[in-house]
């Protein structure tokens, strides 16, 4: 199974926050919705990690390589 972008887990995330704040729900409904979404908040986390793990500059300096974190504010 393919796993959703980022951007598509956000936008589910914001369907059950959106459907959960309604308060339309049964108990049990909220229950299965707040569990989905907190799973979903933890694929994102992860994937977040991941990125940020990538987001790292090699940096050639003579013949040696370093190895930097991106820093947004260079």
């Amino acid at each position: 199974m393919k796993e959703d972008s980022f951007e598509e887990q956000i936008k589910q995330l914001e369907i059950i926050a959106g459907e959960l704040e309604k308060g339309d729900l049964s108990l049990d409904e909220s229950v299965a919705k707040f569990e989905e979404g907190m799973k979903l908040s933890k694929q994102c986390t992860k994937m977040l990690e991941e990125a940020e793990k990538r987001i790292n500059i090699l940096i050639t300096d003579g013949n040696d390589v370093k190895e930097e974190k991106f820093d947004i504010n260079q």
